[in-house]
């Protein structure tokens, strides 16, 4: 029996699931802000890399990595490694972080504006 938060075996559709609505769900998030004048971020979707150019010139990529079915973050404090648990959520392979709050936490200091995932 796994835990909440160990790593789920996925097939390659279920994993493209979570992929595109993890995708869709930034790019959604990102539009609101453009919307409300909250931050000036320029998206750039190239399959399943999403790239977050910043107002000061800095980027955050999030990008899928189907092979080891993980989703990886880079961002100015460092790369993450996640993957997607029984709970449906993408947690850090070392820290255990949940990708939306480490994500929301890099851009937030990046962006220099309280930003949320």
């Amino acid at each position: 029996m796994s835990t909440p938060d160990a790593p789920t075996a996925l097939t390659d559709a279920q994993y493209s699931k979570a992929i595109q609505a993890t995708l869709v769900r930034i790019e959604t998030t990102v539009d609101g802000w453009l919307e409300r004048d909250l931050i000036d971020i320029d998206t750039a979707r190239t399959g399943g890399m999403l790239t977050l150019s910043l107002p000061n010139k800095t980027q955050l990529i999030v990008n899928a990595q189907p092979p080891l079915q993980e989703l990886w973050l880079a961002a100015r404090r460092g790369g993450f490694h996640f993957r997607l648990n029984d709970a449906g959520q993408w947690i850090d392979t070392r820290s255990g972080d949940e990708f939306f709050a480490l994500l929301s936490t890099c851009a937030s200091e990046q962006g220099q504006a309280a930003l949320s995932f």
